[in-house]
């Protein structure tokens, strides 16, 4: 089952890292990595032509209260959604509590470690006080980044599947699973 998940008061910081939800004069820092090319087809969506288009987006981060923030050295850098898993391919975890993560990190700051820093603290966040059973996660075959984002942050293969991008295509896709009693053993 998918229960609800507000991040609207949570704010999560790690050594390097303040993890928050978003704010309206995040607008330039969003615009400035979702709009350059390489970033979004990571995770399915095109780069943002303007900030109008940003600004939509960043209203539904908003309101929605699900995704926070990623903030390094005063700037926002990218992204860690809590989105609903699909129950209708997952049936067998009905009785549990699960949601599924997505991050998307500014291309300048790729290989430096910070977004599984920032997935981990995600991660205890969703395991110890949103108090999950489950935490699914995934990636296109061809993105190894966000596989080795997984593997780093203790996620387990579970099945293979298909994913309707916003781009209008369907990729192959890896989904892996973190289940709370093997994260209590990392």
């Amino acid at each position: 089952m998918n229960p609800e998940v507000d991040i609207s008061n949570v704010v999560l910081k790690t050594s390097r890292l303040l993890i928050r939800p978003w704010r309206e004069s995040d607008l330039d820092d969003f615009y400035a990595y979702a709009s350059v090319d390489g970033v979004g087809q990571m995770a399915g969506w095109k780069p943002h032509e303007n900030k109008e288009e940003s600004k939509m987006i960043l209203d539904m981060f908003i309101s929605h209260k699900k995704t926070f923030a990623i903030e390094y050295q005063g700037k926002v850098i990218g992204s860690v959604g809590i989105e609903k898993y699909n129950e209708a391919h997952f049936p067998e975890f009905e009785n549990e509590k699960c949601r599924e993560i997505g991050y998307v990190l500014s291309k300048d700051y790729w290989g430096q470690g910070l977004i599984p820093e920032a997935v981990k603290e995600v991660i205890r966040f969703l395991f110890e006080v949103a108090d999950l059973d489950v935490i699914f996660c995934g990636h296109f075959f061809w993105n190894e980044q966000s596989h080795r984002v997984q593997q780093k942050c203790g996620f387990k293969h579970y099945a293979f599947d298909t994913y309707e991008t916003a781009l209008g295509t369907t990729e192959e896709n890896e989904v892996t699973i973190l289940k709370k009693e093997d994260w209590v053993l990392l």
